[in-house]
């Protein structure tokens, strides 16, 4: 079993249809994963379904040997799951350094030596630590709201299309810096619209198709196969 499991989720939002059918996502300890697919794929559906915002009546979602299907995000992230949303996922009116504070919310403990640890990962954010995180590029802002996610020590990063709306050369900075995350040990979970740079830097990858698991492999395969290659790679 996967350190982070969300297997066989059927369902979708209040009362709404079933977005899901029967899908399978799951990352380990060292691991990138990432869901990719086309829009409208169930892609965020199946992320936020592993963090407990949408009601899946089957299936279920186990976190290091725990079954937390029926546990609130809140109690997901006390037990360790790490979630940065993919828009309003950071304070604006607040200081860079005000943000990784309230990242730190559910600690009790002192917290100063895991933001030295996310200033080093993120040295740019060391540097505009006092400046309103409003102020700060897409790129910037991103980096926030993943070092925010990261001061409550999490044991699994889910990140919901980390690159939306940045620039090629922010997208490879990103990716880098989760890549570094990732060295650390925290499995990362992570959806994807930049399909083929998302799969070069993944262990794992999962395509979905309206609500199903498509294609899966290591992102080395996925993109080898053919298929998911003229489908959802252009060729």
């Amino acid at each position: 079993m996967s350190f982070l499991t969300g297997a066989n989720m059927t369902g979708g939002y209040g009362k709404g249809p079933d977005i899901l059918h029967d899908c399978t996502v799951a990352v380990d300890k060292g691991e990138i994963a990432v869901i990719v697919g086309p829009n409208g794929a169930g892609k965020s559906t199946a992320m936020k379904a592993v963090f407990g915002m949408l009601n899946i009546h089957s299936g279920h979602v186990t976190l290091d040997g725990e079954d937390i299907t029926k546990l609130s995000p809140q109690q997901r992230v006390v037990k360790g799951m790490g979630f940065v949303p993919q828009t309003q996922n950071i304070f604006t009116s607040m200081t860079v350094e005000e943000n990784l504070e309230m990242g730190a919310f559910i600690r009790t403990d002192d917290f100063s030596d895991t933001m030295a640890q996310v200033y080093d990962l993120f040295p740019i954010l060391k540097e505009k630590r006092h400046q309103h995180a409003g102020e700060l590029s897409g790129g910037q802002r991103q980096q926030v709201a993943v070092g925010r996610a990261l001061m409550t020590k999490p044991k699994v990063l889910m990140l919901d299309e980390p690159t939306a709306g940045v620039s090629p050369i922010v997208m490879d900075e990103l990716f880098d810096r989760i890549i570094e995350v990732s060295r650390t040990g925290i499995p990362i979970l992570m959806v994807e619209q930049n399909a083929r740079q998302a799969l070069e830097i993944a262990d794992k990858g999962y395509v979905l198709v309206q609500g199903r698991n498509a294609y899966s492999g290591t992102g080395k395969e996925l993109l080898a196969d053919p298929e998911v290659r003229k489908s959802f790679l252009g060729g």
